[in-house]
């Protein structure tokens, strides 16, 4: 999986390209299997900073599996071993503290720390080999790199990094499903996730998965129209027409934008209210994320077919805010397809901060359907003309 980001103003903010071939969940298990242990008091052997050396990647334990070469902020690529440590946000900087091994005397020329950007590597030298303590290419979020410093604390390794956004709490050191769902909720602001895309099934099983992780109500516009019809939303279509059903679900996703922490599972396909550029207005109410299936196999495959997407405006789906590509779906794999599209919309909020509140002003205005230029109060769209000033 790969992902790119485009300026908010194209209305494309990132994209991740997924192959359930590849389980994400495995990676996972390494993350965690260290143990938290309480902090010793601070005698410096010793003041490390990057800043004085330069930067080397390691690449020896990068490509040993495919996730591990992912460029993008969809899922943590972690490689430890069963260790004790520490994590602390400090604000403007956060600190981990590896256990280092008992009984051995080791001095700095036995420790490696490499950082860059939003990759670390921590090794240690013992027996004359070179043992990987931790290493990931997907911390929570970017570090200055030039600006790591570490130190050993008796049997301790201290690795201190500065955050490029000290307003970002990072819940733990990696990008990972528990850090993701915990970050995103200071984040999100109460704002709601729509799943959009051909597939109703994909879309249901990928919110129900996101509503689990950030303890949002989950609701899914096919139960709420055959529970209200009372009847399949096949026969639906073959009674009424896909037109009709599409109207429906526009009435009730209008009932919905004004909801607050909710995840929209909706309808796929032509009958599905998303998959028409004239149908979203109440769609804007809330973040976005297009799960699309693809033949592409690499990133910059994805990448490109994003693009056309986007050019495509008859497709209603090019609206959204998010887009995951999926090569091939796999059921199981729908948390790994959640953690992605949290992982983008990461992205998507930090580049623009303000997107949540903007999402909750539209909402207060009516959802008039000026996304995202949003017209002052009394605006009409029936009788808009163009020439009316942004509100912000």
């Amino acid at each position: 999986m790969a992902a790119f980001a485009s300026s908010t103003a194209s209305g494309l903010a990132s994209t991740i390209f997924y192959s359930p071939s590849l389980n994400p969940l495995t990676c996972q298990a390494t993350l965690f299997s260290p143990i938290r242990i309480r902090s010793s008091p601070r005698v410096f052997r010793g003041l490390h900073s990057l800043r004085r050396r330069g930067f080397r990647r390691f690449s020896q334990n990068v490509t040993t599996d495919r996730f591990k070469s992912f460029s993008c902020n969809c899922l943590s690529a972690v490689s430890t071993s069963t260790i004790d440590y520490e994590f602390t946000d400090g604000g403007k900087e956060v600190e981990l503290r590896l256990r280092l091994k008992t009984g051995e005397t080791l001095s700095p020329k036995d420790i490696s720390v490499d950082a860059d950007g939003t990759s670390l590597a921590v090794k240690e030298k013992r027996n004359g080999l070179l043992i990987t303590l931790l290493e990931t290419n997907q911390l929570f979020e970017k570090i200055m790199p030039s600006e790591t410093i570490w130190y050993i604390d008796e049997d301790q390794l201290v690795v201190n990094m500065k955050k490029v956004d000290g307003e970002l709490k990072w819940p733990d050191i990696v990008e990972s499903w528990e850090s993701l769902t915990a970050g995103m909720m200071q984040l999100l602001k109460g704002a709601s996730i729509y799943i959009v895309g051909d597939s109703t099934e994909i879309n249901q099983k990928v919110s129900r998965e996101l509503a689990v992780g950030l303890g949002y109500s989950p609701l899914d516009s096919k139960e709420l129209l055959e529970s209200f019809s009372k009847q399949t939303i096949d026969s639906w279509i073959v009674a009424e027409g896909p037109d009709s059903v599409a109207e429906a679900e526009s009435s009730v996703l209008e009932s919905l934008s004004s909801h607050v922490r909710t995840v929209v599972s909706t309808l796929g396909g032509k009958h599905g209210a998303a998959g028409r550029a004239d149908q979203w207005r109440h769609l804007y109410s809330g973040f976005t994320v297009w799960v699309s299936q693809t033949e592409a196999t690499d990133e910059e495959s994805a990448k490109e077919e994003a693009r056309r997407n986007k050019q495509e405006r008859e497709i209603g789906y090019s609206n959204a805010d998010v887009v995951v590509k999926l090569q091939g779906w796999d059921p199981t794999h729908a948390k790994s397809v959640a953690q992605a599209s949290l992982s983008a919309l990461k992205q998507l909020i930090i580049s623009d901060k303000g997107l949540p509140g903007k999402k909750s002003l539209y909402i207060r205005l009516g959802c008039r359907g000026d996304w995202p230029n949003i017209k002052p109060p009394g605006w009409d769209p029936s009788s808009d003309t163009g020439a009316h000033p942004q509100f912000t």
